[in-house]
């Protein structure tokens, strides 16, 4: 994640600043209250209608885009979608790069080249990724026994080592929130450590099994669940480097996992992903739990598996917060798809306040009938003619695309 200057105190706030800042406090405003109750009929659609306005005055891309599609931006259902390519192309952001507190890194791993998701704030990201992880991650208990602190590593490598990870971030942000100790037999009060090797326990040389079974064995110490944060590729890297054998960890341990099922020398199926994962640590399979995000949002969709989570959800079908909606939409037309059919998903994020409120991605979705989200997989071939204007419109007059 790369720092840059911002406002200082005492600075005079821009108009654009100011706006986004008043567009960022309606979003946390909506998603705090729509966590407890649903929201109004039209509210999410009137509130992502305000911030694309606000995107097509500030972003002369996306006032192209708007305009070669011929919306107003009047009607929810004509909401442009941007598409996650242009994020390797072209700076997408409503303020200069002056303000940017983060630029997460895109990984560049489908077309060769990385892209960037400039931030102003990360206030609106850390409040909806924390409220939201908390209900997909955290087993809830009756009153009389509150629930506690987690013991939280990650099979991943440092965020200094990966400066532009969003997902590093978010791990990171985890273990501040939900543990914000050492890690570590130490008298309490100690200073949290959340960029010790102790809680990041992968690296290009594999997986720290030996770190996972100390975290493992803090976790029964303290009497705490356990909550590992990790990539599918990392799993499988772990069940191979265990070859069978198990870890001792809490019955309430959850793991958290993320990203395609491709392993160092074959690709496993998400069912064996989670039967080995649930033998290591002698946990149910529901405590394993996905979780689907892009470097281009600032927010994230989880399996609600979790039994006496927040959330509830066959395994294998993602739900939404309620301030993001995916749509399955037909990569020509860029239309919705009918239900059950597949389609690619047009992802409207109300936190991407300064970006891009909708991404066009090429990820292939379906809704099932629980009207959950099903992740199929990358979508093959060039880009359509739908996308390929959408891709032309945004970047600037003369550039090649």
């Amino acid at each position: 994640m790369k720092i840059e200057p911002t406002l200082a105190t005492g600075d005079e706030v821009s108009p654009v600043v100011a706006e986004s800042e008043a567009l960022h406090e309606r979003v946390r405003r909506f998603a705090r209250a729509s966590l407890e109750q649903p929201p109004e009929a039209g509210e999410f659609e009137a509130l992502a209608l305000a911030i694309a306005r606000f995107q097509a005055e500030h972003i002369p891309g996306y006032q192209r885009l708007v305009e070669a599609r011929g919306v107003l931006l009047e009607r929810y259902e004509s909401l442009v979608g941007v598409p996650t390519e242009v994020f390797r192309l072209t700076r997408v952001a409503v303020h200069p790069a002056s303000l940017d507190v983060a630029r997460f890194e895109t990984s560049g791993t489908t077309s060769g080249v990385s892209g960037e998701h400039a931030l102003r704030t990360l206030a609106t990201y850390d409040e909806l990724a924390v409220a939201y992880g908390w209900r997909a991650l955290t087993v809830f208990q009756d009153s009389a026994r509150p629930i506690g602190p987690k013991v939280v590593v990650a099979l991943a490598p440092p965020p200094s080592s990966t400066p532009g990870s969003s997902l590093g971030h978010m791990m990171q942000l985890f273990m501040r929130c939900w543990d914000g100790r050492a890690l570590s037999l130490t008298p309490h009060g100690a200073a949290f450590d959340g960029a010790s090797p102790a809680r990041w326990l992968a690296s290009p040389a594999g997986v720290d099994v030996e770190g996972l079974k100390r975290a493992a064995r803090l976790a029964l110490e303290r009497q705490e669940p356990l909550l590992l944060l990790a990539t599918s590729f990392a799993l499988v890297a772990l069940l191979e480097a265990l070859a069978g054998a198990q870890i001792p960890a809490p019955r309430r341990t959850v793991v958290m996992f993320t990203g395609g099922f491709k392993g160092r020398s074959r690709e496993v199926t998400r069912g064996e992903l989670t039967q080995g994962v649930a033998r290591v640590f002698r946990i149910p399979e529901e405590q394993v739990v996905g979780e689907y995000g892009m470097t281009e949002l600032s927010s994230q969709l989880y399996e609600g598996s979790l039994p006496g989570s927040g959330l509830s959800g066959p395994p294998g079908v993602y739900l939404e917060p309620p301030w993001l909606r995916v749509v399955p939409v037909d990569p020509a037309t860029l239309k919705p798809t009918p239900r059950g059919e597949v389609g690619i998903a047009k992802i409207v994020d109300l936190a991407n306040v300064d970006s891009a409120v909708a991404v066009l991605t090429q990820d292939l979705v379906r809704r099932d009938e629980s009207g959950g989200v099903q992740l199929l997989g990358r979508r093959r071939g060039s880009r359509s003619r739908g996308c390929s204007l959408s891709f032309e419109s945004l970047l600037a007059p003369g550039r090649p695309a």
